[in-house]
């Protein structure tokens, strides 16, 4: 078993970040038979997305089944299968739709475990896409994970590289708490070196995607790769930024967020969710808390504007934060605004 707090690949070969969930998946079947699937057109066609491709066959009807169009009963599903000893991983679509499921989320599955005083155990995992860019409007295109990070009783991972999609959804199936695996849409094509076999990366840790001096840039799943973009044209300009990863966001892994502010002295949280009340804001209150001393500026923070994700293309560029937008931020922030 490979277990790693990083995404380094001993093997090199390279698989997108779809192919990693999918494999993910095949494993933990395949090594523990309380693991099923369920959810809206996932064994028949599996998934809009692609993601359970091939386990129909592989595992047969047993092991994952096509529900109705219901996210409540499928929310409901997995928390009663849960509690009576089976490790359920199911599919709300899109995190939009949590909404019509939310009373079970947040007073059945977030609570059981704390209202049976720590004797019930919730092994379940929630698949849900999340992110604007695919033309798919107001419905569809959301970023609600700081919604499901309020919530005690909860976890919530939102990898942004394949081999964390791997290995972060492998543990979140062998953890005995409800995790909610949030995956942006626009990092589902993108390719990345992955482990063959078991590969674990734990929950609740921090990844240094980029080192850099001069300002810490703490970026979310799309995000960071608008980060790494800006990053080639920040260092033509002389400013190397640090971009770390949280991974997961639920637990946050904030140590690992603080010892990279320490030594740059300068932060940018960067999520596509809108701005206010995001989970920037958390992070941002926290480093103030932690390392006010160790800061030369003030925290900065960019997030999507206050208004629903439009359908219009060209409206849609505009809401979503892009490396232009990364870029312009971290000039202001280490060079006073001066262009």
């Amino acid at each position: 078993m490979t277990t790693t707090t990083g995404a380094t690949a001993t093997a090199q070969r390279e698989i997108t970040y779809l192919q990693a969930v999918n494999e993910a998946l095949h494993h933990e079947m395949e090594r523990d038979s309380k693991v099923f699937v369920a959810g809206i057109d996932l064994a028949a066609r599996g998934d809009v997305f692609g993601t359970t491709r091939g386990i129909l066959s592989r595992f047969g009807s047993e092991r994952i089944l096509d529900t109705p169009i219901s996210e409540n009963a499928i929310v409901g599903l997995a928390v009663g299968s849960a509690l009576q000893g089976l490790r359920p991983v199911v599919s709300v679509m899109f995190i939009d739709f949590i909404g019509v499921c939310f009373d079970v989320i947040l007073n059945q599955m977030a609570k059981n475990k704390y209202m049976f005083g720590g004797k019930a155990r919730l092994p379940l995992v929630v698949l849900a896409n999340a992110g604007a860019g695919g033309g798919m409007a107001a419905q569809h295109s959301q970023s609600l994970e700081a919604l499901l990070c309020h919530i005690p009783g909860l976890k919530v991972v939102m990898p942004s590289m394949a081999a964390d999609a791997k290995g972060l959804l492998t543990s979140a199936i062998r953890e005995d708490n409800p995790v909610f695996f949030v995956q942006h849409k626009r990092c589902a094509r993108l390719r990345g070196h992955v482990p063959e076999g078991e590969y674990v990366v734990p929950l609740g840790k921090a990844r240094v995607v980029r080192e850099g001096r001069d300002a810490t840039v703490v970026a979310t799943a799309y995000m960071v790769h608008e980060a790494l973009a800006a990053a080639e044209r920040l260092a033509e300009r002389g400013i190397e930024i640090e971009i770390v990863d949280p991974r997961t966001l639920q637990p946050l892994d904030i140590e690992t967020i603080l010892a990279s502010v320490q030594k740059t002295h300068r932060v940018l949280t960067v999520h596509e969710a809108v701005q206010f009340g995001g989970i920037g804001a958390e992070i941002t209150s926290q480093i103030v808390a932690e390392a006010f001393d160790h800061l030369d500026a003030p925290p900065a923070r960019l997030g999507g504007p206050w208004s629903p994700v439009p359908y219009s293309v060209v409206l849609e560029r505009e809401w979503i934060v892009n490396a232009d937008k990364i870029h312009d931020a971290v000039v202001a922030l280490v060079e006073g605004g001066e262009g």
